[in-house]
This record gives C-alpha cells, sequence and structure tokens, in this order.
C-alpha cells in the first residue's frame, strides 16, 4: 500500500504517518524502485498499536521509549511490560477522575431538572438582552 491508500486504511493523515516516521516510531519503513513508501500488513498492526497508545494519553517521548526498547528485542521486554504497566496506572487514574467528574456534572443536571419540574420559568417577552448567567448548582 502507498502512504495515501495506507492513511486511509488506518484512518490516519499522511501527515501524522510521515511524523511519526520522523521521530522514529515506525522503524524502517519499506520503499519502492521510485522511493515512495510501500506499507505491508505488520505496519498496520504497528500503527493501530500506536494510535491505540496515543488515543490513550500517552506522550510522543513515551511512545519513543517505548519503540526504542522495542528495537533492541526480547531482552527489553521487562522494560516495555513496566512502561506499558505505568501507562496503564496513569490511564486508570485518568478514567477515575474523569468518572467524578461525569458523576458531579449529573448531579447538577439533576438539580437543575428537579428545579424546573418545581417551578417551570415563566415566558417572559423578548427584550433583546442576553439571559442572566445561569447559577452553578449548590454542592453538597
Amino acid at each position: 500500500m502507498n502512504i495515501r491508500e495506507f492513511a486511509e486504511h488506518t484512518g490516519l493523515s499522511a501527515h501524522t504517518l510521515r511524523y511519526y516516521e520522523r521521530v522514529g516510531l515506525m522503524g524502517e519503513v519499506g520503499r519502492d524502485d521510485n522511493g515512495h513508501r510501500v506499507y505491508g500488513p505488520q505496519d498496520s498492526q504497528w500503527v493501530s498499536f500506536l494510535h491505540h497508545l496515543r488515543e490513550t494519553g500517552m506522550s510522543i517521548r513515551e511512545m519513543q521509549r517505548y519503540c526504542a526498547l522495542r528495537a533492541q528485542g526480547d531482552t527489553t521486554l521487562p522494560g516495555r511490560l513496566a512502561l506499558l504497566e505505568r501507562h496503564t496506572e496513569q490511564l486508570a487514574a485518568r478514567l477515575r477522575e474523569q468518572h467524578d467528574h461525569l458523576a458531579r456534572l449529573r448531579e447538577t443536571v439533576a438539580v437543575y431538572q428537579a428545579r424546573l419540574r418545581a417551578h417551570p420559568p415563566a415566558r417572559k417577552p423578548a427584550t433583546g438582552a442576553p439571559p442572566p448567567a445561569a447559577d452553578p448548582a449548590p454542592h453538597r
């Protein structure tokens, strides 16, 4: 596959693929006789894994560390495992924090819904003035 086809296949832009190659995340990408990139199934699996790491919040620097370890072979398995375990713990902490934020938002929405059910707003004639800023729900 050429870079355009590979970009479509992976859902990443050609720019991102070139960037990943430039910063050392792709290893050696195959080239045809004209020097154009040629991607194969192993590249697809690798890019999918890189995309997964990036989408879970791993920094490019950490991805580079992982790639450097991977390039050194199986003797670095403990280091790669430690890096992935650390990332897993960081992701779990962020998810817990996001879950707490979601719970707070849901509480606030429920307070507003209850207030609106109890006291529906009266229709006021349009004055052209912006509505007043909403007050935050009281914290329990």
